[in-house]
């Protein structure tokens, strides 16, 4: 007689179901449907899951916003001038321009070789490039590489050669 492919559950939930289980090895069939009943079933787990994703997206939304306010600080404090772009574009370009450069900063400075004097170099530099899209691109980049990237960078990500104009 062969193992059984149609396995009743009765779910924690209290829901019943038969299970299909053929597309598992015979023997590891009994174990994977006693693992099942300590589920809920799949309709409960789904609504379950409802309330979660709005938590999620708040969540998302919160840490954004707060990210976005570091990010808009830092770059008042440290004087970089405004990314132009869409304004989505912008707000995440900001954050990403912070995110790089405090990145590099530690990389290079605080756990490198690179002196203040230097650094403030690469600051200059970065705050010619004003493109959102820019630091966007560069957001998964090396801390290492900022200023080759930099040097990298075209007239299109520089449109000014005055940052402050």
């Amino acid at each position: 007689m062969a193992v059984k492919t149609i396995w009743p559950i009765n779910h924690i939930c209290g829901h019943h179901a038969d299970r299909d289980l053929s597309d598992r090895p015979a023997d590891r069939r009994a174990g994977f449907a006693e693992w099942l009943a300590r589920q809920e079933c799949t309709d409960c787990w789904r609504a379950s899951k409802k309330g979660n994703e709005q938590d999620k997206v708040a969540w998302l939304k919160a840490k954004r916003a707060e990210e976005q306010d570091a990010s808009e600080s830092w770059s008042e404090q440290y004087r970089m001038p405004p990314l132009e772009g869409t304004e989505r574009a912008v707000s995440w370009g900001v954050r990403c321009r912070h995110q790089i450069l405090t990145a590099a900063y530690t990389a290079l400075v605080t756990e490198g070789e690179t002196s203040e004097t230097e650094w403030e170099g690469v600051e200059e530099s970065a705050r010619t490039v004003t493109r959102a899209g820019w630091w966007i691109d560069q957001r998964s980049s090396q801390p290492d590489d900022l200023t080759e990237l930099l040097q990298a960078a075209t007239g299109a990500d520089r449109p000014t050669e005055n940052p402050y104009f």
